[in-house]
């Protein structure tokens, strides 16, 4: 029995993930006084895509034809330890999905692959100390709480999920230019069923950081509220998507350290009891 519940609960999480970009995508488009894509476009993207011959690059080793399902193992593992509130293990299996990803790109051996797999690891060096921070204070002050601590880490792990979801300022999903690329250019060389899962993998990945930072404010068992939540973490996110340009590679480790600092300051709150 315990085995289906965990099948099913992670069955929920792979059928609501591509649910959610859409939310966000048509958030995105009506702020801008859009029709914009119907909210369920990820899963017709993801049925084309599975519906797709795979090409390989000629080069390519067996790391380019394994990383797809080890990234999405490793997606699909956050919620397993989410359930289980081992979140200190985390970073290390967002770390390793990163690897992989970014060994397959270089694994190709395009230019592309390379620039972002550089760009990649370059901000999750600035990324990792916030959300390793975050989740200190989730441990120091457990439960949902609207005090300063979870505010503050709240704030902090907003600015990581604009960064692990390759969100403006920091990546920028809707293009394809070589200035701008960082998540997408470590994808350009997968095709038909692997990149829907590393598609649907990084949907995943972004339903997994959203619910945590809910979770700061909203008890996980509260269905209709971590619901709301939901909605109101995508809305603001297509309101900092619509109102904000992406930043220069270079101006990126600004934002993630001020992201650093506020959970700094959380784990101080916490420690204080505020």
């Amino acid at each position: 029995m315990q085995a289906l519940t965990v099948i099913l609960y992670l069955l929920l999480a792979i059928g609501l993930a591509p649910l959610l970009s859409g939310v966000i995508a048509r958030l995105k488009n009506n702020l801008r006084l859009r029709a914009g894509q119907s909210i369920l476009q990820p899963y017709r993207n993801l049925r084309k895509l599975l519906g797709k011959e795979e090409i390989v690059p000629e080069n390519s080793s067996w790391l380019f034809r394994a990383a797809p399902a080890i990234v999405f193992a490793a997606s699909l593992t956050l919620f397993l330890l989410l359930r289980t509130n081992s979140l200190l293990s985390v970073i290390f299996v967002l770390a390793l999905g990163r690897f992989f990803l970014a060994l397959a790109a270089l694994d190709a051996g395009s230019a592309f692959g390379g620039i972002g797999s550089s760009r990649e690891m370059f901000l999750a060096s600035f990324v990792e100390p916030a959300a390793c921070l975050v989740i200190l204070v989730l441990y120091l002050a457990p439960g949902p709480a609207w005090s300063v601590a979870h505010i503050l880490a709240g704030l902090a792990l907003l600015i990581v999920v604009l960064a692990e979801t390759a969100r403006q300022p920091v990546d920028n999903q809707e293009t394809h230019l070589e200035l701008t690329m960082v998540h997408e250019a470590m994808l350009l060389d997968h095709s038909g069923p692997a990149l829907a899962l590393l598609l649907l993998a990084a949907q995943i990945k972004q339903l997994f950081w959203l619910v945590l930072l809910v979770s700061l404010f909203v008890p996980l068992t509260a269905l209709l509220p971590l619901g709301a939540g939901l909605l109101a973490a995508a809305l603001v996110i297509a309101l900092i998507e619509v109102g904000i340009a992406k930043y220069r590679l270079f101006k990126v480790p600004d934002l993630l350290v001020f992201g650093s600092i506020l959970a700094l300051l959380a784990v101080a709150g916490a420690l204080l009891g505020v």
